[in-house]
């Protein structure tokens, strides 16, 4: 007689299956007003405003003054490459009936991925009366990490309202979460 594991079966790997699919699933990414296309044509009005300017105290014999116009321009260009460079961060935060997981990978790259069970994760709020939601926290088993720090207070608020939602209805398990959906 073989005491082992049984084989598994359809029924099985569809239980799997829905235990894994996602409840919420977010990605959290700093606001930038300005796209590339845009950053051109600011670039380009600034180099021409720029030049226009310099061109008088030229004439007079002011060169000087050309060479650090230049340099406010060259100053502007770094800013802004730093500005883009900061955009590539994010946040991903998925919940499934087995796992809450929050991936955050830094401007350059550096990833950090806390792992909880969802049975276990509160979400914390840190709120001022006349600012809003300040900060927001997942918390468990003594573990605290904070989650959506590029968002407004305003959209904060409404992704805790949402995540907080995602984790009641994980926690009540995958038959639950899965019968609720179309």
């Amino acid at each position: 007689m073989d005491l082992g594991k049984r084989p598994a079966t359809a029924a099985d790997d569809q239980a799997s299956a829905l235990a894994e699919r996602p409840v919420f699933d977010a990605t959290i990414t700093p606001h930038r007003s300005l796209d590339r296309n845009a950053f051109r044509i600011v670039m380009t009005l600034v180099c021409l405003a720029a030049i226009a300017s310099s061109i008088p105290f030229m004439v007079l014999g002011a060169w000087p003054v050309a060479g650090f116009m230049g340099l406010d321009v060259v100053a502007l260009f770094i800013a802004f490459q730093v500005n883009f460079r900061h955009a590539r961060a994010f946040e991903r935060v998925v919940v499934t009936p087995l796992e809450v997981r929050l991936r955050k990978v830094s401007h350059h790259g550096q990833e950090a991925v806390w792992r909880s069970n969802p049975a276990w994760t509160k979400l914390e709020r840190q709120t001022d009366e006349d600012y809003g939601l300040l900060g927001l926290d997942l918390v468990s088993r003594g573990r605290r990490v904070a989650v959506a720090a590029a968002l407004s207070p305003g959209e904060r608020e409404g992704f805790a309202d949402a995540l907080g939602r995602a984790l009641a209805t994980a926690r009540r398990g995958p038959d639950y979460v899965h019968s609720e959906r179309p």
